[in-house]
Protein backbone atom coordinates (compact mmCIF):
# COMPACT_ATOMS: atom_id res chain seq x y z
CA UNK A 1 0.00 0.00 0.00
CA UNK A 2 1.28 3.46 -0.86
CA UNK A 3 2.11 5.60 2.16
CA UNK A 4 1.46 9.32 1.83
CA UNK A 5 3.43 12.12 3.38
CA UNK A 6 0.82 14.48 4.75
CA UNK A 7 1.42 17.86 3.16
CA UNK A 8 -0.54 20.98 3.96
CA UNK A 9 -1.51 22.61 0.65
CA UNK A 10 -0.20 26.12 0.13
CA UNK A 11 -3.22 28.36 -0.14
CA UNK A 12 -2.79 31.44 -2.30
CA UNK A 13 -5.82 33.34 -3.51
CA UNK A 14 -8.21 30.78 -4.99
CA UNK A 15 -5.86 27.89 -5.69
CA UNK A 16 -4.03 25.30 -3.64
CA UNK A 17 -0.63 23.74 -4.24
CA UNK A 18 0.23 20.26 -3.01
CA UNK A 19 3.79 19.01 -3.32
CA UNK A 20 3.48 15.26 -3.37
CA UNK A 21 6.08 12.72 -2.34
CA UNK A 22 6.36 11.41 -5.91
CA UNK A 23 4.52 10.84 -9.18
CA UNK A 24 2.72 7.78 -7.84
CA UNK A 25 1.21 9.83 -5.02
CA UNK A 26 -0.04 12.45 -7.48
CA UNK A 27 -1.68 9.77 -9.59
CA UNK A 28 -3.47 8.17 -6.64
CA UNK A 29 -4.63 11.48 -5.17
CA UNK A 30 -5.93 12.82 -8.48
CA UNK A 31 -7.59 9.52 -9.39
CA UNK A 32 -9.31 9.54 -6.00
CA UNK A 33 -10.73 13.00 -6.72
CA UNK A 34 -11.99 11.90 -10.12
CA UNK A 35 -13.49 8.76 -8.59
CA UNK A 36 -15.19 10.83 -5.89
CA UNK A 37 -16.70 13.10 -8.55
CA UNK A 38 -18.06 10.10 -10.44
CA UNK A 39 -19.49 8.46 -7.33
CA UNK A 40 -21.13 11.64 -6.05
CA UNK A 41 -22.53 12.54 -9.46
CA UNK A 42 -22.71 9.48 -11.74
CA UNK A 43 -23.55 11.61 -14.80
CA UNK A 44 -20.67 14.00 -14.16
CA UNK A 45 -18.75 15.60 -17.02
CA UNK A 46 -14.99 15.12 -17.01
CA UNK A 47 -12.43 17.07 -19.01
CA UNK A 48 -9.39 14.93 -19.72
CA UNK A 49 -5.83 15.48 -20.90
CA UNK A 50 -3.17 13.52 -22.75
CA UNK A 51 0.62 13.31 -22.65
CA UNK A 52 2.80 11.26 -20.32
CA UNK A 53 1.73 12.82 -17.01
CA UNK A 54 -1.88 11.51 -16.90
CA UNK A 55 -0.94 7.91 -17.74
CA UNK A 56 -0.57 6.88 -14.10
CA UNK A 57 -3.87 8.56 -13.26
CA UNK A 58 -5.65 6.62 -15.97
CA UNK A 59 -3.99 3.38 -14.84
CA UNK A 60 -5.32 3.97 -11.32
CA UNK A 61 -8.83 4.73 -12.62
CA UNK A 62 -8.73 1.49 -14.60
CA UNK A 63 -7.72 -0.36 -11.42
CA UNK A 64 -10.60 1.27 -9.52
CA UNK A 65 -13.02 0.24 -12.26
CA UNK A 66 -11.71 -3.34 -12.24
CA UNK A 67 -11.19 -3.86 -8.51
CA UNK A 68 -13.62 -1.46 -6.84
CA UNK A 69 -16.51 -1.28 -9.30
CA UNK A 70 -16.03 2.38 -10.18
CA UNK A 71 -18.84 2.96 -12.69
CA UNK A 72 -18.34 5.37 -15.61
CA UNK A 73 -21.45 4.27 -17.51
CA UNK A 74 -23.32 7.54 -16.99
CA UNK A 75 -20.30 9.88 -17.16
CA UNK A 76 -19.35 11.98 -20.18
CA UNK A 77 -15.76 12.85 -21.06
CA UNK A 78 -14.38 15.62 -23.25
CA UNK A 79 -10.72 15.80 -24.20
CA UNK A 80 -8.81 19.05 -24.26
CA UNK A 81 -7.36 18.80 -27.74
CA UNK A 82 -6.37 16.85 -30.81
CA UNK A 83 -3.62 17.21 -33.38
CA UNK A 84 -4.83 18.52 -36.72
CA UNK A 85 -5.46 16.70 -39.00
CA UNK A 86 -4.77 13.32 -37.32
CA UNK A 87 -7.90 11.21 -37.72
CA UNK A 88 -8.95 8.72 -35.00
CA UNK A 89 -7.41 5.73 -36.78
CA UNK A 90 -3.97 7.38 -36.79
CA UNK A 91 -1.96 5.72 -33.98
CA UNK A 92 -0.43 9.11 -33.06
CA UNK A 93 -3.81 10.78 -32.57
CA UNK A 94 -5.06 11.62 -29.11
CA UNK A 95 -8.17 9.63 -29.96
CA UNK A 96 -5.99 6.52 -30.24
CA UNK A 97 -4.13 7.49 -27.04
CA UNK A 98 -7.35 7.81 -25.02
CA UNK A 99 -8.80 4.62 -26.45
CA UNK A 100 -5.69 2.61 -25.64
CA UNK A 101 -4.92 4.11 -22.24
CA UNK A 102 -8.40 4.51 -20.77
CA UNK A 103 -11.60 4.05 -22.71
CA UNK A 104 -11.00 0.51 -23.99
CA UNK A 105 -10.56 -0.54 -20.35
CA UNK A 106 -13.51 1.15 -18.57
CA UNK A 107 -17.24 1.32 -19.22
CA UNK A 108 -17.46 4.95 -20.36
CA UNK A 109 -19.18 5.10 -23.73
CA UNK A 110 -19.73 8.85 -24.04
CA UNK A 111 -16.33 10.32 -24.76
CA UNK A 112 -15.43 12.99 -27.26
CA UNK A 113 -12.45 14.75 -28.79
CA UNK A 114 -12.42 17.81 -31.05
CA UNK A 115 -13.28 16.97 -34.65
CA UNK A 116 -10.22 17.41 -36.86
CA UNK A 117 -11.72 15.90 -40.00
CA UNK A 118 -12.80 19.24 -41.51
CA UNK A 119 -10.79 21.05 -44.15
CA UNK A 120 -12.22 24.48 -44.85
CA UNK A 121 -12.03 27.37 -42.38
CA UNK A 122 -15.82 27.53 -42.16
CA UNK A 123 -16.14 23.79 -41.49
CA UNK A 124 -13.47 23.92 -38.79
CA UNK A 125 -15.10 26.92 -37.14
CA UNK A 126 -18.46 25.16 -37.16
CA UNK A 127 -17.08 21.93 -35.69
CA UNK A 128 -15.33 23.90 -32.92
CA UNK A 129 -18.59 25.67 -32.11
CA UNK A 130 -20.33 22.29 -32.07
CA UNK A 131 -17.82 21.01 -29.51
CA UNK A 132 -18.55 23.98 -27.25
CA UNK A 133 -22.29 23.45 -27.68
CA UNK A 134 -21.99 19.76 -26.83
CA UNK A 135 -20.13 20.59 -23.61
CA UNK A 136 -22.78 23.12 -22.64
CA UNK A 137 -25.59 20.71 -23.51
CA UNK A 138 -24.14 18.33 -20.90
CA UNK A 139 -24.21 21.10 -18.28
CA UNK A 140 -20.56 22.13 -18.51
CA UNK A 141 -17.45 20.39 -17.24
CA UNK A 142 -17.48 19.35 -13.59
CA UNK A 143 -13.79 18.46 -13.28
CA UNK A 144 -11.06 19.37 -15.75
CA UNK A 145 -7.59 17.78 -15.74
CA UNK A 146 -4.72 19.75 -17.31
CA UNK A 147 -0.95 19.84 -17.35
CA UNK A 148 1.68 22.55 -17.66
CA UNK A 149 3.24 22.70 -21.11
CA UNK A 150 6.85 23.89 -21.18
CA UNK A 151 5.83 26.74 -23.49
CA UNK A 152 3.31 27.81 -20.86
CA UNK A 153 0.38 26.28 -22.67
CA UNK A 154 -2.67 24.69 -21.07
CA UNK A 155 -4.44 22.44 -23.50
CA UNK A 156 -2.82 23.69 -26.69
CA UNK A 157 -3.42 27.32 -25.77
CA UNK A 158 0.03 28.58 -26.65
CA UNK A 159 1.51 31.98 -25.63
CA UNK A 160 -0.68 34.78 -26.88
CA UNK A 161 -3.95 32.91 -26.33
CA UNK A 162 -6.70 35.19 -25.05
CA UNK A 163 -8.45 34.44 -21.74
CA UNK A 164 -11.83 34.54 -23.51
CA UNK A 165 -10.78 31.99 -26.16
CA UNK A 166 -12.93 28.95 -26.87
CA UNK A 167 -12.39 25.79 -28.93
CA UNK A 168 -10.47 26.62 -32.11
CA UNK A 169 -7.68 25.69 -34.51
CA UNK A 170 -4.25 26.82 -33.27
CA UNK A 171 -0.63 26.81 -34.38
CA UNK A 172 1.68 24.84 -32.10
CA UNK A 173 4.67 26.51 -30.44
CA UNK A 174 8.12 25.27 -31.59
CA UNK A 175 8.87 24.08 -28.04
CA UNK A 176 5.64 22.07 -27.96
CA UNK A 177 6.51 20.40 -31.26
CA UNK A 178 10.07 19.72 -30.11
CA UNK A 179 8.77 18.03 -26.94
CA UNK A 180 6.50 15.82 -29.06
CA UNK A 181 9.18 14.96 -31.62
CA UNK A 182 10.50 11.76 -29.97
CA UNK A 183 7.01 10.23 -29.97
CA UNK A 184 6.52 11.06 -33.63
CA UNK A 185 9.91 9.80 -34.74
CA UNK A 186 11.32 13.25 -35.40
CA UNK A 187 10.28 16.88 -35.65
CA UNK A 188 9.27 16.78 -39.35
CA UNK A 189 6.50 14.31 -38.46
CA UNK A 190 4.94 16.43 -35.70
CA UNK A 191 1.80 18.31 -36.79
CA UNK A 192 2.05 22.08 -36.79
CA UNK A 193 -1.61 22.59 -35.89
CA UNK A 194 -4.14 21.34 -33.35
CA UNK A 195 -7.71 21.96 -32.25
CA UNK A 196 -7.94 22.84 -28.56
CA UNK A 197 -10.46 23.89 -25.96
CA UNK A 198 -9.91 27.58 -25.24
CA UNK A 199 -8.82 29.13 -21.98
CA UNK A 200 -12.36 30.29 -21.27
CA UNK A 201 -13.63 26.74 -21.81
CA UNK A 202 -11.01 25.28 -19.47
CA UNK A 203 -11.57 27.88 -16.76
CA UNK A 204 -15.33 27.32 -16.92
CA UNK A 205 -14.89 23.89 -15.29
CA UNK A 206 -16.20 23.76 -11.73
CA UNK A 207 -13.00 22.11 -10.50
CA UNK A 208 -9.61 22.44 -12.16
CA UNK A 209 -6.79 20.00 -11.43
CA UNK A 210 -3.36 20.86 -12.82
CA UNK A 211 -0.37 18.55 -12.56
CA UNK A 212 3.33 18.91 -13.31
CA UNK A 213 5.94 16.22 -13.02
CA UNK A 214 9.70 16.28 -13.46
CA UNK A 215 12.61 18.69 -13.54
CA UNK A 216 11.79 19.82 -17.08
CA UNK A 217 8.61 21.48 -15.77
CA UNK A 218 10.27 23.36 -12.89
CA UNK A 219 10.87 26.62 -14.76
CA UNK A 220 7.40 26.89 -16.27
CA UNK A 221 5.82 26.01 -12.91
CA UNK A 222 7.80 28.83 -11.30
CA UNK A 223 6.74 31.31 -13.98
CA UNK A 224 3.12 30.17 -13.95
CA UNK A 225 2.82 30.61 -10.21
CA UNK A 226 4.87 33.79 -9.74
CA UNK A 227 4.89 35.86 -12.95
CA UNK A 228 2.09 38.36 -13.70
CA UNK A 229 -1.08 36.76 -15.02
CA UNK A 230 -0.87 37.23 -18.77
CA UNK A 231 -1.57 35.63 -22.13
CA UNK A 232 2.22 35.45 -22.54
CA UNK A 233 2.06 32.46 -20.17
CA UNK A 234 -1.43 31.00 -20.45
CA UNK A 235 -0.81 28.70 -17.47
CA UNK A 236 -0.84 31.79 -15.22
CA UNK A 237 -4.61 31.89 -15.73
CA UNK A 238 -4.88 28.80 -13.54
CA UNK A 239 -4.46 31.19 -10.61
CA UNK A 240 -7.71 32.97 -11.50
CA UNK A 241 -9.84 29.83 -11.16
CA UNK A 242 -12.07 29.74 -8.05
CA UNK A 243 -11.36 26.07 -7.35
CA UNK A 244 -7.98 25.11 -8.78
CA UNK A 245 -5.84 22.37 -7.24
CA UNK A 246 -2.23 22.06 -8.34
CA UNK A 247 -0.21 18.90 -7.79
CA UNK A 248 3.57 18.88 -8.20
CA UNK A 249 6.28 16.34 -7.56
CA UNK A 250 9.45 17.63 -5.84
CA UNK A 251 11.48 18.10 -9.06
CA UNK A 252 8.69 20.16 -10.67
CA UNK A 253 8.30 22.21 -7.48
CA UNK A 254 12.02 22.81 -6.96
CA UNK A 255 12.21 26.44 -8.10
CA UNK A 256 8.91 27.28 -6.43
CA UNK A 257 10.24 26.02 -3.13
CA UNK A 258 13.44 28.01 -3.57
CA UNK A 259 11.35 31.14 -4.14
CA UNK A 260 9.58 30.60 -0.84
Amino acid sequence: MTRFITIQPIRENSYSITIAENYEEICIRVAEQIARAVREKPNCVLGLATGSSPLGIYAELIRMYRDEGLDFSEATCFNLDEYYPLLPENPMSYHAYMKENLFDKINCRKWFLPDVSKSTDLEIERSCADYEERIQACGGIDLQLIGFGRSGHIGFNEPGSAPDSTTRLVKLHPMTRADAAPSFGGLPHVPTLAVTMGIKTILSARTLIAIAVGESKAEIVRKSLSDPISSLIPATYIRTHPNARIYLDPPAARLLCERQ
